[in-house]
């Protein structure tokens, strides 16, 4: 079954794959993947009253999972945590003035961690083949969503008055715009490959 054979990922079909220059390559990757995340936080819908604002976060981070594999997207993924732990103001609804970790303890965290773990879910996915077809890669998409979602909205309920609250706040109001965006990424990976394909025939 050629799902369970590991594959390349997007990342690694061009370029050097050994020495100094593939490393130099993996470091602009991670600078380019942490610069994206920051970016996608910041182009976002704000739902009041929910703290946990519509963003293209998740979708970057799918993606990321997706092109970079799990290890170098666990590294683009911490990264940019680490960037956001020392106070600059790189997620969704952080600022100049409220950032840094106590901003990662607040309402959102779950969500930040969800992240972790839908990077290295997208991550070994892709090294499956998951994302060369669009059927896998809607599974794949799901896994990642519900691996943010879980701790966040677990997260999110110590900050809400109960179950009703956390869901309307944390899940609801984005199902459609993450429905969306799951559809995107499982029509563009595919395409790509084929792409990809076709340049190297």
């Amino acid at each position: 079954m050629t799902t369970l054979t590991a594959r390349p990922v997007l990342s690694e079909i061009f370029g050097a794959d050994e020495g100094l220059s593939l490393r130099i390559r993996q470091v602009l990757l991670v600078a380019l993947g942490i610069a994206a995340l920051a970016v996608a936080a910041k182009i976002r819908v704000p739902l009041w009253p929910s703290p946990v604002p519509i963003t293209l976060g998740t979708f970057a981070v799918l993606s990321i999972g997706a092109a970079y594999g799990a290890r170098l997207g666990l590294l683009t993924i911490l990264g940019y945590m680490l960037i956001g732990a020392i106070g600059f103001d790189v997620f969704a609804s952080s600022s100049a003035e409220k950032n840094g970790l106590a901003y990662m303890m607040g309402g959102t965290g779950g969500y930040l961690l969800g992240y972790v773990l839908a990077t290295l879910a997208l991550g070994w996915a892709a090294r499956k083949g998951w994302d060369r077809s669009v059927m896998t890669m809607i599974g794949a998409m799901l896994i990642g969503n519900v691996l943010i979602y879980v701790p966040g909205v677990l997260w999110l309920h110590q900050f809400t008055s109960g179950w009703a609250q956390t869901f309307d706040w944390g899940l609801t109001p984005f199902l459609i715009g993450d429905a969306m965006k799951l559809a995107l990424a499982a029509l563009l990976f595919p395409a790509i490959w084929k792409l990809v394909g076709k340049a190297r025939t």
